[in-house]
């Protein structure tokens, strides 16, 4: 240990390692200077402000055991110094903390000490550097370098993947975000189609990404594995289903993530992280491999940072369908509508932030009902998604489910057990609709594109509870419905910023305008 510190500090210092050993999140609370200009960063990002340390302290849970093997102290300023701690954790490895200590009374903070409290220090920023991790087990299930090499040379040569763990991989078993489905998945011996394609065209597999279990959620929490991060803003969840997929583009661990759509589980990671994101039209790209949830919804999609490598995902995966698609996609766009349900929906900063949005293009943009073109209500689309998607849902995993039982997490298990509850003759009714309803959809799209924010509003906190969360999956459904019921594509483009975080805006067009709605997307964000 360092000598010749200011008197306090270093008992300061062990008392915060004492509250970090412990999780005491009040102390940990008051470790730290009580400002909106409080830092603290680390491998996910940069907090500001002491609400926000706060609120992702209280979700990320303890830290590993460690111990302080060397501190050193510099004076900066009366009440005001640096300290650079070197920690040895208990597994193994070492980790280093830079943090800027301020003493109360030094400083116009909340904190300060006229309350009749001794001045203390206080940290008003620091730097996380953690022990030294293989992988992100939040993100990954297993990692290679590469896991799987190309089958062949494309134009996706020197392409990463990032595959979601429902889809068949070479020498793996397939986990679906289940540890208990996991350790009995047979070990497979030859690729989905739709990872074939990927690999046929010169992209190699980085990895085998997290998914909530079963893709039957879209917030990203995994309570098996831990919740991957959010690469946008760190204090928010990532999104789901296609949650490891997305998190691994976004912090650049690969430039493709192969997700799963069904009521919008590439949509909402990619709005969520500001990436791209296609759901693909329903039945373009072949299932065959790929784990089910909801047949008459699932499809296949993908997650990049740029609009370009969507392009050449696409391209790979439907060659007959990309190659007849070039020449209309570069003709004269279909009338661009923006659906009125569908904003009014969102929160007010999003309605607010997609009007700047409209206003600057160049296109004309009009706007519509969707139910004057025939469309049904959106709750009546979304309830229809929901039961039909329950129904399909229990047919294809409630055996498992039933011979495992307590092997969900709570949110799914809740969530299989709402869709055994559904009544039978609403279930019924909906799976005898949804062909006409998606017929009408459809037509009502034929020679149209909407554009519209592709969710509520931002990311949700990691801290919130399960009821806030249900919320927003209600409303995002809302949104996310009309898409999945008319079996068409989608694909969301991160152009909003809110409140620090994207929102991303989404384009749908009829089936088999997935390259043209890339492409309009593209030129959109150009304006």
């Amino acid at each position: 240990m360092t000598t010749g510190a200011p008197e306090g500090l270093l008992d300061a210092l062990d008392a915060y390692e004492a509250a970090l050993a412990a999780n005491d999140l009040e102390a940990l609370d008051a470790a730290f200077v009580d400002a909106p200009g409080t830092m603290r960063g680390d491998d996910r990002g940069l907090l500001v402000g002491h609400d926000a340390i706060s609120a992702f302290r209280g979700a990320r849970g303890g830290v590993q055991a460690r111990s302080l093997t060397r501190v050193e102290v510099r004076s900066l300023a009366d009440g005001l110094a640096l300290v650079v701690s070197v920690s040895e954790f208990a597994a193994g490895g070492q980790g280093l903390q830079t943090q800027l200590w301020r003493r109360d009374g030094d400083t116009g903070t909340r904190t300060g000490s006229g309350t009749g409290t001794p001045p203390r220090w206080r940290i008003e920023a620091a730097h996380v550097t953690g022990r030294p991790k293989a992988f992100d087990t939040t993100i990954w299930r297993a990692v290679g370098d590469p896991l799987v090499a190309p089958t062949a040379s494309g134009p996706l040569d020197g392409r990463t993947v990032a595959v979601k763990d429902l889809y068949a991989v070479p020498g793996q078993p397939v986990g679906a975000g289940n540890p208990a489905y996991l350790r009995e998945s047979p070990v497979q011996a030859t690729p989905a189609a739709a990872v074939a394609a990927l690999l046929d065209a010169g992209a190699s597999i980085r990895g085998i990404a997290r998914t909530d279990e079963f893709a039957y959620n879209l917030t990203g929490r995994n309570e098996h594995h831990g919740t991957p991060p959010n690469g946008a803003v760190p204090t928010r969840l990532p999104g789901g289903s296609s949650s490891g997929s997305a998190s691994a583009v976004r912090l650049g661990m690969a430039e493709i993530g192969i997700g799963t759509d069904t009521a919008g589980s590439v949509r909402v990671p990619a709005s969520y992280q500001g990436l791209w994101g296609l759901r693909t039209s329903h039945g373009a790209v072949s299932r065959q491999g790929l784990l089910p949830l909801a047949p008459s919804f699932d499809t296949v999609g993908w997650l990049t940072r740029s609009a370009d490598v969507l392009l050449a995902a696409l391209d790979a995966s439907t060659p007959s369908v990309s190659a007849t698609a070039s020449a209309a996609a570069s003709d004269e766009p279909t009338e661009l509508l923006v659906p009125a349900e569908l904003v009014d929906l969102v929160e007010p900063a999003v309605a607010q932030a997609f009007a700047a949005f409209v206003a600057g293009q160049d296109a004309p943009i009009g706007s519509v009902r969707l139910t004057d073109l025939g469309v049904p209500p959106l709750e009546d689309l979304r309830e229809l998604l929901r039961l039909v998607q329950a129904a399909e849902a229990v047919a294809a995993h409630g055996a498992w489910i039933d011979a495992h039982p307590g092997a969900l997490s709570a949110v799914v298990g809740d969530r299989f057990a709402a869709a055994r509850a559904n009544d039978p003759a609403a279930t019924a009714d909906a799976v005898a609709r949804l062909d006409d309803v998606r017929a009408t959809i459809r037509t009502a799209l034929a020679d149209r594109t909407l554009l519209f924010p592709t969710v509520p509003g931002p990311a949700p906190l990691i801290a919130a509870d399960t009821t806030a969360l249900e919320r927003t999956r209600t409303a995002t459904t809302a949104m996310t419905s009309l898409a999945s019921v008319g079996g068409l594509p989608a694909v969301s483009a991160p152009a909003l910023t809110v409140d620090g975080a994207p929102v991303g805006v989404c384009l749908v067009g009829g089936p088999g305008t997935d390259r043209a709605l890339v492409i309009r997307a593209g030129r959109m964000l150009q304006h």
